[in-house]
Formats: structure tokens, sequence, C-alpha cells
């Protein structure tokens, strides 16, 4: 194997790296190789609670969202499979400190093309019946969001790019990104292998979560990240809701989506305080305080939930950087493209980033007016320039 070469060598087979490849193959670069340590999705990917929304105060990110919409839609046309999306439709509501900040983020997201618009309280509880809406002021709605399967999109993106002439290398890790150069002018020339074999590359995409930190510290590059657990607790509602949209709750911080089985999944928003872990080694179950804490919030908001209970729980980890969003830019090495950091945005915004990296790769810079790879670049936590909402909600303002 180490006379393995390729055009383009992708580090991470998860979602981000998988959406990738597939890009790149519809800019007309196939001999591309996608090299995952263990299996596609087997990552992150594969503990995505899976929202899709729009709702988010930054433009750039509402428009790679709303992108991100055909193809979920779409699948079965573009991918060649269904990929698990539902389309119930997303409900965010606020109290009165954040009325301001919601419709000014409502009329920056309509301006990139998101479809979404003021929602009135009896419409709200028409849609979530079992729900106390008494402390809000005010809620928006988008029709086209919903949830999907971020394992089985993984997939697809992969089949597909397979069947353009993509290499997967599953089960084989990379150990070191190569360069050539005198240290100051470097470029990426492929990866080393745990076997010590090589696969030389023109470009390098390092889509890898959080284990893509080392790969770059070993060049001097920092990549700024906390690995933060994520609980998620599966509710049995005892009782048929019905079709209920994703509804999130940024009054108590919390949100919660249908399954498809009929069971409710919460997760919870406030992320003001993470719960650092090791990614190769954390608990895959709630906690018993997390446990309490889902059954205050959920039993505060849907007081119409008498005979609910818990049905099963699980964990997985963001890969969170400073500003909560993530670093999908080119590095200081030339050919060297980072895709990482997505700090729980990963899935909804995936095809988009995708083609982002395939921008990065082919052109060094993105073909979307309204998705500029500024926005994302890695140098901007060096520089002290964190990408925020100019509309941040009181209380509320890490995952928007």
């Amino acid at each position: 194997m180490s006379g393995t070469t390729a055009e383009v060598v992708i580090v991470g087979g998860g979602l981000e790296g998988c959406a990738a490849a597939w890009a790149l193959t519809r800019r007309g670069v196939t001999d591309v190789v996608v090299v995952e340590r263990d299996t596609v999705g087997s990552g992150g990917t594969g503990k995505s609670s899976g929202v899709v929304r729009c709702h988010y105060g930054v433009s750039s990110l509402a428009a790679m969202a709303n992108q991100a919409l055909e193809v979920f839609e779409n699948a079965a046309e573009i991918l060649g499979e269904d990929v698990g999306f539902h389309r119930t439709g997303y409900v965010v509501g606020v109290g009165p400190e954040n009325v301001e900040a919601l419709h000014a983020s409502m009329a920056d997201q309509r301006a990139v093309g998101v479809r979404t618009e003021d929602i009135d309280v009896s419409e709200v509880q028409k849609l979530w019946p079992v729900a106390d809406l008494s402390p809000f002021a005010a809620f928006a709605w988008e029709e086209r969001g919903g949830y999907g399967d971020a394992y089985r999109t993984a997939q697809a993106f992969a089949a597909a790019a397979r069947r353009a002439g993509v290499r997967l290398r599953q089960n084989t890790t990379v150990t070191e990104i190569l360069t050539d150069g005198d240290g100051i002018d470097d470029r990426a020339t492929g990866v080393r292998l745990a076997d010590g074999s090589e696969i030389r590359a023109g470009a390098v995409v390092l889509a890898a979560g959080p284990w893509s930190v080392p790969l770059l510290a070993a060049h001097g590059i920092d990549l700024p990240i906390t690995v933060h657990r994520e609980q998620i607790v599966l509710i049995d509602p005892g009782r048929d809701l019905g079709r209920v949209p994703v509804f999130s709750d940024l009054v108590s911080l919390q949100y919660v989506r249908p399954e498809s089985g009929g069971e409710i999944l919460f997760g919870n928003s406030d992320l003001a305080e993470l719960e650092p872990a090791d990614p190769d080694h954390y608990s895959n179950r709630a906690t018993a305080a997390f446990l309490d804490l889902t059954v205050e919030k959920v039993g505060t908001r849907f007081p119409g939930l008498h005979d609910a209970s818990i049905a099963s729980t699980h964990a997985g980890c963001y890969d969170v950087t400073p500003d909560f969003n993530p670093a999908i830019s080119a590095t200081r090495i030339d050919g060297l493209v980072v895709a990482a950091g997505f700090s729980g945005h990963g899935f909804k915004i995936a095809p988009s980033v995708g083609r982002l990296v395939a921008d990065l790769v082919v052109d060094g810079t993105s073909s979307r007016p309204d998705v500029p790879e500024a926005d994302f670049r890695l140098s901007r936590f060096a520089d002290g320039l964190p990408l925020r909402s100019p509309h941040p909600y009181v209380g509320a303002g890490e995952m928007r």
C-alpha cells in the first residue's frame, strides 16, 4: 500500500467527511480516498439527535442549513436512497427578553431564503396540546423543519461517493499528515497510516472531529476544541401525541422532537457549562442528575404528559469551539483543509459543509456569496474574532 496515491485524501469517514467526498465528485474530482479509523458514521455522527432547522442568527449558517434542505427532502433522487428525513415542522419559542432578537434573526434568515414566519401561541398550542406555553412571548415556525438520521445520511453520502469512484478505507487509522517545505511554506502531500504506509495526495481534508486536534497540533496548528459529552433521553409519552413538530424551548433551554416509533427525544439546550470528555472513553448513558433535569424540564413544559416514563438514554460527544461554530477552512499548510468543531450543528448543515469543502479544495474560495469562507476560517480564533450572531438570545446564546 506504500504506493497508494489520490488527488484528495479525506481523513474521517463521518458525516462531514463523506459529504465532502460526495461534493468533490459533483465538482468532477473522483480520485478521492476516504480514510476512516473505524466504520462510516461510527463516531459522533451516530449519536446525533438529528434535528433539522434553519433558525440561526449567523446568516451564513442559516444559508447553509437552508441549502441542505434540498438534499434532505430529495435524498432518494440526489443520493440514491432515503435518509430518514421527517418533515414535521420546527417551532422555536422565546420569552419577553428575546422577542426583539427572534424577529431580527428571522428577518436575516428570510434574507438568505429561509421560509420562517411568526406563529401565534394558539397555533402552537394546537401543534403541542400537552404543552404549557404561558412563559413564551413569541414563536417562529419553519414548515420545512424536522428531523433525520445522521447515520443513514452518512451511509448514503458514502455510497453515492463510491458509485462516483471514491475509494473508502475503513478500519484504517491516520497517524500523521505529511507535508513538504521549510516549515513556513509547507504543502500537504498526503497521510501516514498506523501500519507505516502512506497515501500520497495533492490535497488533504481533515474531517475527523475531535481526533483532528492532535493531527494539526503536530504541525503547530491550534484547533481549539473542547469535547463535550451530550446526554440524550428518550421518553415514552404514555399516549399517542399524533404528528408533533420539533420544539425548541429557549425559555427553559430544552428541545424535543418526535421519534418515528412514537417516543420523544429530549435534549438539553443549556451549554453554558460544558462536560469535558474523552471521545474514546465516555459513559454512553445519562446520569441520575441529568434524568432529574429531564423530568423537571419536560414535566414543567409538558404537564399534559401525565403517564410519561423514561424509555432509554444515550450520550454522544460534541466537538465544541470557543464560539460554538465550526472551522471549515484552509490552513497555513497549502492544500490542507479542515472541517471540524461542529458544536452540535453538523447534521443539519452537512450537505453544505461538503460543498464548501469541495469549493475550498478546487477553487480556494466559496462558490456561494451567502456562505463566505471567511466566516468559518480557523484563524478567527487566534485573531480574537469569533463568529457570533448579531442578535444573541439572552441566556441561550451558545447554540444559535
